[in-house]
């Protein structure tokens, strides 16, 4: 399997796993419902845990700010690796291999595209 296919498969699983876990969550338990940050001894991890998510979309988005060229991109596209957290990364990562052209290196969706401007030379 070529780096690109694994990539697609990697997140493409991530994509359907949270999906069906939150959705499978949701139907179980609404989430008004659940008592973890008010009830011990599960509270402070949970705490934990939320701020370890949170960093961890923080970093991604990291990486998404610098892709990304316009403002209204970059807003979009943090409210909703905030809001659905995995979920939008998995889609943000689909969305960048499926630019690729055939036989690109994988590397290359690391990098910003360039606008052709005056400052390019173009």
């Amino acid at each position: 399997m070529d780096t690109r296919r694994a990539i697609v498969a990697l997140f493409g699983g991530i994509l359907a796993v949270m999906l069906l876990v939150t959705t499978t969550a949701s139907l179980k338990q609404p989430l008004w419902d659940w008592g973890g940050l008010t009830s011990e001894p599960d509270r402070w991890w949970t705490l934990a845990t939320l701020a370890d998510a949170y960093c961890g979309f923080l970093t991604f988005y990291a990486w998404v700010f610098y892709k990304q060229v316009t403002a209204a991109s970059r807003v979009a596209w943090f409210v909703a690796i905030m809001l659905l957290g995995n979920i939008a990364m998995a889609v943000y990562v689909l969305l960048q291999l499926s630019k690729l052209r055939p036989g690109e290196p994988v590397a290359r969706m690391l990098l910003r595209e360039e606008r052709a401007g005056p400052e390019s030379g173009s």
